[in-house]
Protein backbone atom coordinates (compact mmCIF):
# COMPACT_ATOMS: atom_id res chain seq x y z
CA UNK A 1 0.00 0.00 0.00
CA UNK A 2 1.46 3.25 -0.96
CA UNK A 3 2.26 5.96 1.79
CA UNK A 4 -0.16 8.73 1.94
CA UNK A 5 0.76 12.16 0.71
CA UNK A 6 2.71 14.60 3.46
CA UNK A 7 0.68 17.59 4.16
CA UNK A 8 1.85 20.64 2.78
CA UNK A 9 4.91 22.34 4.27
CA UNK A 10 8.07 24.07 3.76
CA UNK A 11 9.76 20.97 4.42
CA UNK A 12 7.73 19.08 1.45
CA UNK A 13 8.04 22.43 -0.72
CA UNK A 14 11.44 24.34 0.30
CA UNK A 15 10.46 27.39 0.22
CA UNK A 16 12.20 29.65 3.10
CA UNK A 17 10.19 31.70 5.06
CA UNK A 18 10.77 35.24 4.54
CA UNK A 19 11.09 37.66 7.43
CA UNK A 20 8.22 39.18 8.14
CA UNK A 21 8.19 43.05 7.39
CA UNK A 22 4.36 43.35 6.36
CA UNK A 23 1.53 42.78 8.55
CA UNK A 24 -1.46 41.79 7.16
CA UNK A 25 -5.09 42.62 8.93
CA UNK A 26 -8.20 40.48 6.94
CA UNK A 27 -6.57 36.64 6.25
CA UNK A 28 -8.93 35.21 3.62
CA UNK A 29 -8.59 33.82 -0.12
CA UNK A 30 -8.49 37.47 -1.63
CA UNK A 31 -4.92 38.35 -0.21
CA UNK A 32 -3.60 35.14 -0.55
CA UNK A 33 -4.24 35.36 -4.41
CA UNK A 34 -3.16 38.99 -4.77
CA UNK A 35 -1.11 40.82 -2.12
CA UNK A 36 0.75 37.65 -1.18
CA UNK A 37 0.98 36.57 -4.75
CA UNK A 38 2.22 40.11 -5.80
CA UNK A 39 4.97 39.69 -2.51
CA UNK A 40 6.05 36.33 -3.64
CA UNK A 41 6.48 37.85 -7.52
CA UNK A 42 8.59 40.58 -6.11
CA UNK A 43 12.11 40.55 -6.86
CA UNK A 44 12.96 40.83 -3.68
CA UNK A 45 10.33 39.01 -2.48
CA UNK A 46 13.43 36.69 0.08
CA UNK A 47 13.35 39.82 2.34
CA UNK A 48 9.59 40.50 2.90
CA UNK A 49 7.52 38.20 4.48
CA UNK A 50 3.71 39.02 5.41
CA UNK A 51 2.14 37.90 9.47
CA UNK A 52 -1.38 37.51 8.39
CA UNK A 53 -4.17 37.49 11.16
CA UNK A 54 -7.76 36.71 10.51
CA UNK A 55 -10.43 38.66 11.07
CA UNK A 56 -13.20 37.32 13.39
CA UNK A 57 -12.81 33.10 12.80
CA UNK A 58 -9.36 32.06 13.58
CA UNK A 59 -9.69 28.79 10.99
CA UNK A 60 -7.70 29.56 7.86
CA UNK A 61 -4.74 30.77 10.32
CA UNK A 62 -4.81 27.26 11.88
CA UNK A 63 -4.55 25.47 8.73
CA UNK A 64 -2.23 27.85 7.48
CA UNK A 65 0.20 27.20 10.52
CA UNK A 66 0.03 23.81 10.40
CA UNK A 67 1.40 24.59 6.66
CA UNK A 68 4.00 27.37 7.40
CA UNK A 69 1.71 29.98 5.72
CA UNK A 70 2.01 27.29 2.20
CA UNK A 71 -1.13 27.03 0.47
CA UNK A 72 -1.66 26.38 -3.20
CA UNK A 73 -3.08 29.09 -5.83
CA UNK A 74 -4.86 27.51 -8.66
CA UNK A 75 -5.08 29.28 -11.35
CA UNK A 76 -8.20 28.30 -13.34
CA UNK A 77 -8.58 29.45 -17.12
CA UNK A 78 -10.44 28.52 -19.04
CA UNK A 79 -8.57 25.43 -20.97
CA UNK A 80 -7.38 23.89 -17.35
CA UNK A 81 -5.84 24.54 -13.83
CA UNK A 82 -2.45 25.86 -13.07
CA UNK A 83 -0.83 24.95 -9.46
CA UNK A 84 1.85 27.26 -7.26
CA UNK A 85 2.72 27.08 -3.93
CA UNK A 86 2.73 30.83 -2.37
CA UNK A 87 5.44 31.19 0.36
CA UNK A 88 4.84 34.57 1.18
CA UNK A 89 3.27 34.36 4.57
CA UNK A 90 5.57 33.50 7.01
CA UNK A 91 3.66 33.58 9.65
CA UNK A 92 -0.61 32.44 9.80
CA UNK A 93 -2.37 34.20 13.10
CA UNK A 94 -5.43 34.21 14.97
CA UNK A 95 -6.86 37.53 14.69
CA UNK A 96 -7.77 37.44 18.44
CA UNK A 97 -3.85 37.06 19.49
CA UNK A 98 -2.67 40.77 20.57
CA UNK A 99 -0.01 40.07 21.94
CA UNK A 100 1.57 38.89 18.89
CA UNK A 101 -0.03 41.76 16.60
CA UNK A 102 1.38 44.38 19.39
CA UNK A 103 4.61 42.86 18.85
CA UNK A 104 4.99 42.84 15.51
CA UNK A 105 3.83 46.63 14.95
CA UNK A 106 6.51 47.62 17.41
CA UNK A 107 8.91 46.23 15.26
CA UNK A 108 11.38 48.63 13.21
CA UNK A 109 11.40 46.17 10.41
CA UNK A 110 8.11 46.30 9.54
CA UNK A 111 7.41 48.78 7.24
CA UNK A 112 3.62 48.13 5.55
CA UNK A 113 0.41 47.13 7.07
CA UNK A 114 -1.95 45.64 4.14
CA UNK A 115 -5.94 45.65 5.08
CA UNK A 116 -8.73 43.57 3.41
CA UNK A 117 -12.20 44.51 5.19
CA UNK A 118 -15.16 45.29 3.39
CA UNK A 119 -16.75 48.38 2.92
CA UNK A 120 -19.05 48.46 6.06
CA UNK A 121 -16.06 47.05 7.91
CA UNK A 122 -14.42 50.04 8.74
CA UNK A 123 -17.27 51.19 10.67
CA UNK A 124 -17.42 54.89 9.18
CA UNK A 125 -20.59 56.76 9.03
CA UNK A 126 -21.34 58.35 5.28
CA UNK A 127 -19.03 61.31 5.97
CA UNK A 128 -16.22 58.49 6.57
CA UNK A 129 -15.78 59.36 10.52
CA UNK A 130 -16.13 56.55 13.18
CA UNK A 131 -19.73 55.97 13.63
CA UNK A 132 -21.39 56.97 16.54
CA UNK A 133 -23.65 54.44 17.16
CA UNK A 134 -20.97 51.62 16.73
CA UNK A 135 -20.59 49.66 20.28
CA UNK A 136 -18.03 47.71 19.19
CA UNK A 137 -15.80 50.69 17.79
CA UNK A 138 -16.93 52.99 20.52
CA UNK A 139 -16.27 50.45 22.97
CA UNK A 140 -12.84 49.27 21.50
CA UNK A 141 -11.94 53.32 21.49
CA UNK A 142 -12.70 53.72 25.20
CA UNK A 143 -10.78 50.48 26.05
CA UNK A 144 -7.35 52.05 24.14
CA UNK A 145 -8.54 55.71 25.90
CA UNK A 146 -8.34 54.39 28.89
CA UNK A 147 -4.59 52.03 27.89
CA UNK A 148 -3.10 54.95 27.10
CA UNK A 149 -4.33 57.49 29.83
CA UNK A 150 -3.00 55.05 32.37
CA UNK A 151 -0.02 53.49 30.30
CA UNK A 152 -1.31 50.10 30.89
CA UNK A 153 -0.36 47.42 28.52
CA UNK A 154 -1.39 47.16 25.07
CA UNK A 155 -1.73 43.11 24.84
CA UNK A 156 -3.89 42.61 27.58
CA UNK A 157 -6.71 44.69 25.18
CA UNK A 158 -9.14 42.64 22.80
CA UNK A 159 -10.10 44.95 20.09
CA UNK A 160 -13.48 43.59 17.90
CA UNK A 161 -12.85 46.19 15.02
CA UNK A 162 -10.33 47.03 12.20
CA UNK A 163 -9.85 50.35 13.67
CA UNK A 164 -9.44 49.40 16.68
CA UNK A 165 -7.33 46.80 15.70
CA UNK A 166 -5.21 48.96 13.79
CA UNK A 167 -4.84 51.64 16.62
CA UNK A 168 -3.79 49.65 19.48
CA UNK A 169 -0.67 48.63 16.82
CA UNK A 170 0.20 51.95 16.32
CA UNK A 171 0.03 52.99 19.98
CA UNK A 172 2.48 49.88 20.10
CA UNK A 173 4.75 51.97 17.18
CA UNK A 174 4.31 54.99 19.07
CA UNK A 175 5.47 53.87 22.48
CA UNK A 176 8.47 51.52 21.04
CA UNK A 177 9.62 54.81 18.58
CA UNK A 178 9.46 52.12 15.87
CA UNK A 179 9.46 54.96 13.02
CA UNK A 180 7.33 55.26 10.07
CA UNK A 181 4.80 52.73 7.81
CA UNK A 182 2.70 52.86 5.41
CA UNK A 183 -0.96 51.35 5.80
CA UNK A 184 -2.40 50.28 2.64
CA UNK A 185 -6.31 49.87 2.38
CA UNK A 186 -6.80 46.76 -0.30
CA UNK A 187 -10.81 46.71 -0.99
CA UNK A 188 -13.59 48.47 -3.63
CA UNK A 189 -13.65 51.80 -1.56
CA UNK A 190 -13.86 54.70 -4.00
CA UNK A 191 -10.34 56.82 -2.83
CA UNK A 192 -9.60 53.97 0.16
CA UNK A 193 -6.44 55.84 1.26
CA UNK A 194 -7.90 58.83 1.97
CA UNK A 195 -11.08 57.79 3.47
CA UNK A 196 -9.42 55.17 6.17
CA UNK A 197 -6.54 57.87 6.88
CA UNK A 198 -9.63 60.24 7.87
CA UNK A 199 -10.97 57.90 10.18
CA UNK A 200 -8.94 56.07 11.56
CA UNK A 201 -6.98 59.82 12.70
CA UNK A 202 -10.07 60.51 13.80
CA UNK A 203 -10.35 57.95 15.99
CA UNK A 204 -6.89 58.24 16.99
CA UNK A 205 -8.40 61.99 18.52
CA UNK A 206 -11.23 60.54 20.06
CA UNK A 207 -7.84 58.27 22.10
CA UNK A 208 -5.50 61.19 22.85
CA UNK A 209 -3.62 63.99 21.50
CA UNK A 210 -0.31 62.04 21.35
CA UNK A 211 -1.70 59.04 19.29
CA UNK A 212 -3.45 61.12 16.92
CA UNK A 213 -0.38 63.74 16.43
CA UNK A 214 2.04 59.85 16.02
CA UNK A 215 -0.59 58.62 13.56
CA UNK A 216 -0.79 62.29 11.50
CA UNK A 217 3.05 62.68 11.24
CA UNK A 218 4.25 58.87 10.48
CA UNK A 219 1.80 56.84 9.02
CA UNK A 220 0.87 57.18 4.90
CA UNK A 221 -2.25 55.93 4.22
CA UNK A 222 -2.11 54.33 0.30
CA UNK A 223 -5.05 54.80 -1.98
CA UNK A 224 -5.28 51.43 -4.36
CA UNK A 225 -7.16 49.43 -6.65
CA UNK A 226 -7.54 45.78 -6.70
CA UNK A 227 -9.04 43.32 -8.97
CA UNK A 228 -8.75 39.46 -9.40
CA UNK A 229 -11.74 37.41 -9.56
CA UNK A 230 -11.43 34.77 -6.17
CA UNK A 231 -14.57 32.57 -5.71
CA UNK A 232 -14.76 30.66 -2.57
CA UNK A 233 -12.81 27.29 -2.65
CA UNK A 234 -15.36 24.78 -2.58
CA UNK A 235 -14.42 20.66 -1.14
CA UNK A 236 -14.45 19.75 -4.72
CA UNK A 237 -11.28 22.22 -5.55
CA UNK A 238 -9.39 21.04 -2.40
CA UNK A 239 -10.31 17.12 -3.58
CA UNK A 240 -9.21 17.84 -6.91
CA UNK A 241 -6.22 19.38 -5.87
CA UNK A 242 -5.28 16.19 -3.59
CA UNK A 243 -5.36 14.13 -6.44
CA UNK A 244 -3.23 15.79 -8.65
CA UNK A 245 -0.31 16.96 -5.97
CA UNK A 246 2.35 15.40 -3.98
CA UNK A 247 1.04 17.08 -1.16
CA UNK A 248 -2.10 17.77 0.98
CA UNK A 249 -3.44 21.00 1.28
CA UNK A 250 -6.35 21.84 3.07
CA UNK A 251 -6.44 25.83 2.18
CA UNK A 252 -5.81 26.37 -1.46
CA UNK A 253 -7.08 29.30 -3.36
CA UNK A 254 -8.98 29.63 -6.38
CA UNK A 255 -8.63 32.73 -8.81
CA UNK A 256 -8.32 33.37 -12.37
CA UNK A 257 -5.28 34.18 -14.51
CA UNK A 258 -5.98 38.21 -14.28
CA UNK A 259 -4.60 40.44 -11.42
CA UNK A 260 -4.39 43.84 -11.56
CA UNK A 261 -2.87 46.45 -8.68
CA UNK A 262 -2.70 50.17 -8.83
CA UNK A 263 -1.45 51.92 -6.16
CA UNK A 264 -0.62 55.51 -5.22
CA UNK A 265 0.90 56.73 -2.22
CA UNK A 266 4.11 57.21 -0.01
CA UNK A 267 6.04 53.95 1.73
CA UNK A 268 7.89 56.01 3.97
CA UNK A 269 9.87 52.46 5.46
CA UNK A 270 10.00 50.50 2.17
CA UNK A 271 8.20 48.54 0.54
CA UNK A 272 8.66 45.15 -1.87
CA UNK A 273 8.89 45.83 -5.93
CA UNK A 274 5.21 44.72 -6.64
CA UNK A 275 5.92 46.52 -10.01
CA UNK A 276 8.12 42.95 -10.66
CA UNK A 277 4.80 40.98 -10.67
CA UNK A 278 3.11 43.82 -12.64
CA UNK A 279 1.59 46.59 -9.88
CA UNK A 280 1.38 49.82 -11.32
CA UNK A 281 2.39 53.11 -8.83
CA UNK A 282 0.94 56.07 -10.26
CA UNK A 283 0.43 59.63 -8.51
CA UNK A 284 -4.16 60.14 -9.36
CA UNK A 285 -5.70 56.65 -8.59
CA UNK A 286 -9.16 57.77 -9.88
CA UNK A 287 -9.47 56.67 -13.47
CA UNK A 288 -8.39 53.43 -12.30
CA UNK A 289 -10.47 53.06 -9.11
CA UNK A 290 -13.28 54.14 -11.31
CA UNK A 291 -12.85 51.89 -13.99
CA UNK A 292 -12.70 48.67 -12.14
CA UNK A 293 -15.36 50.00 -9.55
CA UNK A 294 -17.99 50.61 -12.21
CA UNK A 295 -16.78 48.18 -15.28
CA UNK A 296 -16.17 44.99 -13.05
CA UNK A 297 -18.02 45.61 -9.67
CA UNK A 298 -21.07 47.49 -11.43
CA UNK A 299 -21.59 44.83 -13.79
CA UNK A 300 -20.82 42.37 -11.17
CA UNK A 301 -24.02 43.97 -8.74
CA UNK A 302 -26.22 44.30 -12.18
CA UNK A 303 -25.81 40.26 -12.49
CA UNK A 304 -26.20 39.73 -8.78
CA UNK A 305 -29.33 41.31 -8.63
CA UNK A 306 -30.96 40.78 -12.03
CA UNK A 307 -29.43 37.01 -12.94
CA UNK A 308 -31.07 34.91 -10.01
CA UNK A 309 -34.61 36.05 -11.20
CA UNK A 310 -33.27 34.80 -15.09
CA UNK A 311 -32.49 31.65 -13.10
CA UNK A 312 -28.55 32.29 -13.26
CA UNK A 313 -26.43 31.39 -10.13
CA UNK A 314 -22.95 32.54 -11.23
CA UNK A 315 -21.45 35.12 -13.19
CA UNK A 316 -20.58 32.94 -16.45
CA UNK A 317 -24.11 31.51 -16.51
CA UNK A 318 -25.78 35.32 -16.26
CA UNK A 319 -23.35 36.95 -19.12
CA UNK A 320 -23.89 34.05 -21.13
CA UNK A 321 -27.92 35.68 -21.13
CA UNK A 322 -28.10 37.76 -24.19
CA UNK A 323 -31.20 39.93 -21.98
CA UNK A 324 -28.50 40.63 -19.17
CA UNK A 325 -25.21 41.24 -21.64
CA UNK A 326 -26.65 43.69 -23.29
CA UNK A 327 -28.01 45.43 -20.36
CA UNK A 328 -24.18 45.18 -18.47
CA UNK A 329 -23.16 46.58 -22.02
CA UNK A 330 -25.55 49.46 -21.90
CA UNK A 331 -24.47 50.05 -18.46
CA UNK A 332 -21.04 50.20 -19.50
CA UNK A 333 -21.38 52.71 -22.44
CA UNK A 334 -23.04 55.07 -19.60
CA UNK A 335 -20.10 54.87 -17.33
CA UNK A 336 -17.16 54.47 -20.01
CA UNK A 337 -18.34 58.13 -20.80
CA UNK A 338 -17.05 59.89 -17.56
CA UNK A 339 -13.94 57.49 -17.64
CA UNK A 340 -10.73 58.83 -19.95
CA UNK A 341 -8.87 57.07 -22.62
CA UNK A 342 -5.76 57.05 -21.00
CA UNK A 343 -7.35 54.31 -18.48
CA UNK A 344 -8.12 52.36 -21.90
CA UNK A 345 -11.54 51.28 -20.87
CA UNK A 346 -12.62 49.88 -24.43
CA UNK A 347 -9.91 47.04 -23.75
CA UNK A 348 -10.84 46.57 -20.09
CA UNK A 349 -14.56 45.80 -21.12
CA UNK A 350 -13.10 43.33 -23.81
CA UNK A 351 -11.20 41.56 -21.00
CA UNK A 352 -14.35 41.59 -18.60
CA UNK A 353 -15.97 39.76 -20.78
CA UNK A 354 -13.79 36.73 -21.04
CA UNK A 355 -13.16 36.92 -17.92
CA UNK A 356 -17.02 36.86 -16.84
CA UNK A 357 -17.54 34.13 -19.61
CA UNK A 358 -15.07 31.83 -17.74
CA UNK A 359 -17.27 28.94 -16.98
CA UNK A 360 -14.87 26.84 -14.87
CA UNK A 361 -14.79 30.28 -12.34
CA UNK A 362 -17.84 29.34 -10.43
CA UNK A 363 -18.34 32.86 -9.42
CA UNK A 364 -21.48 32.58 -7.11
CA UNK A 365 -24.10 35.39 -7.34
CA UNK A 366 -25.16 35.06 -4.15
CA UNK A 367 -21.94 35.95 -3.22
CA UNK A 368 -21.50 39.35 -5.04
CA UNK A 369 -25.19 39.99 -4.27
CA UNK A 370 -24.42 40.67 -0.20
CA UNK A 371 -24.60 44.02 1.09
CA UNK A 372 -26.09 45.05 -2.58
CA UNK A 373 -28.01 48.23 -1.17
CA UNK A 374 -24.29 50.03 -0.17
CA UNK A 375 -22.72 48.80 -3.62
CA UNK A 376 -25.12 50.39 -5.85
CA UNK A 377 -25.08 53.71 -4.13
CA UNK A 378 -20.92 53.17 -4.80
CA UNK A 379 -20.86 51.32 -8.41
CA UNK A 380 -24.34 52.67 -10.12
CA UNK A 381 -25.32 55.94 -8.30
CA UNK A 382 -22.49 57.95 -9.33
CA UNK A 383 -22.57 57.21 -13.28
CA UNK A 384 -26.05 57.92 -13.07
CA UNK A 385 -25.81 61.30 -11.55
CA UNK A 386 -23.23 62.35 -14.11
CA UNK A 387 -25.65 60.89 -16.78
CA UNK A 388 -28.48 62.78 -15.56
CA UNK A 389 -26.06 65.72 -15.46
CA UNK A 390 -25.21 65.38 -19.05
CA UNK A 391 -28.93 65.37 -19.68
CA UNK A 392 -29.32 61.77 -20.69
CA UNK A 393 -31.39 58.75 -19.45
CA UNK A 394 -29.39 56.62 -17.41
CA UNK A 395 -31.06 53.83 -18.32
CA UNK A 396 -28.60 51.18 -18.01
CA UNK A 397 -28.23 52.45 -14.50
CA UNK A 398 -31.72 53.09 -13.95
CA UNK A 399 -32.12 48.78 -14.67
CA UNK A 400 -30.17 48.17 -11.73
CA UNK A 401 -31.92 50.28 -9.54
CA UNK A 402 -35.09 48.46 -10.73
CA UNK A 403 -32.98 45.39 -10.10
CA UNK A 404 -32.20 45.86 -6.33
CA UNK A 405 -35.99 47.28 -5.53
CA UNK A 406 -37.22 44.05 -7.29
CA UNK A 407 -34.49 42.14 -4.94
CA UNK A 408 -36.06 43.48 -2.00
CA UNK A 409 -39.56 43.54 -2.40
CA UNK A 410 -41.93 42.21 -5.13
CA UNK A 411 -44.26 44.81 -4.23
CA UNK A 412 -45.24 46.65 -7.78
CA UNK A 413 -46.99 49.83 -6.20
CA UNK A 414 -45.23 53.03 -7.20
CA UNK A 415 -41.63 53.36 -6.23
CA UNK A 416 -41.65 55.17 -3.12
CA UNK A 417 -39.00 57.97 -3.23
CA UNK A 418 -37.69 57.54 -0.05
CA UNK A 419 -36.46 54.20 -1.43
CA UNK A 420 -34.03 56.02 -3.72
CA UNK A 421 -33.38 58.86 -1.20
CA UNK A 422 -31.09 56.01 0.61
CA UNK A 423 -28.90 56.03 -2.37
CA UNK A 424 -29.12 59.25 -3.85
CA UNK A 425 -31.29 62.75 -2.70
CA UNK A 426 -30.39 63.94 -6.40
CA UNK A 427 -31.77 60.88 -8.34
CA UNK A 428 -34.79 60.68 -5.69
CA UNK A 429 -35.96 64.09 -6.69
CA UNK A 430 -35.37 63.65 -10.52
CA UNK A 431 -38.95 62.39 -11.59
CA UNK A 432 -38.52 61.48 -14.77
CA UNK A 433 -35.26 59.04 -13.64
CA UNK A 434 -37.43 57.83 -11.33
CA UNK A 435 -40.53 57.14 -13.37
CA UNK A 436 -37.73 55.25 -15.49
CA UNK A 437 -36.92 52.68 -12.64
CA UNK A 438 -40.52 52.54 -12.17
CA UNK A 439 -41.07 51.42 -15.45
CA UNK A 440 -38.14 49.21 -16.14
CA UNK A 441 -39.76 47.69 -12.50
CA UNK A 442 -42.94 46.57 -14.10
CA UNK A 443 -41.34 45.41 -17.50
Amino acid sequence: MSASPPRLSRSVVPIPAPPVRIVHLGLGAFHRAHQAWYTAHAGDAAAWGIAAFTGRRPDVAAVLAEQDGLYTLIERGPLGDRDEVVGSVAAAIDGADTRRFVELLGRPTTAVVTLTVTEAGYRLDPAGIPDPDDAELAGDLAALRRAVRTAAALDGLAPATVIGRLLVGLEARRRAGAGPLAVVPCDNLPGNGAVVRRGVLRAAEEVGAELAASVAASVSFVSTSVDRITPRTTEADVAALSARARWVDRSPVVTEPFSDWVLSGEFPAGRPAWEDAGARFVDDIEPWERRKLWLLNGAHTLLALAGPPAGHSTVAAAIGDPVLRSAVERFWDEAGRHLPESSDPAAYRAALLQRFANARIEHGLAQIAEDSRRKVRLRIVPVAEAERTAARSAAGCAFVLAALLDAESRDLAPVPTSQLAELSPRLAADRPFVDLVASLRRR
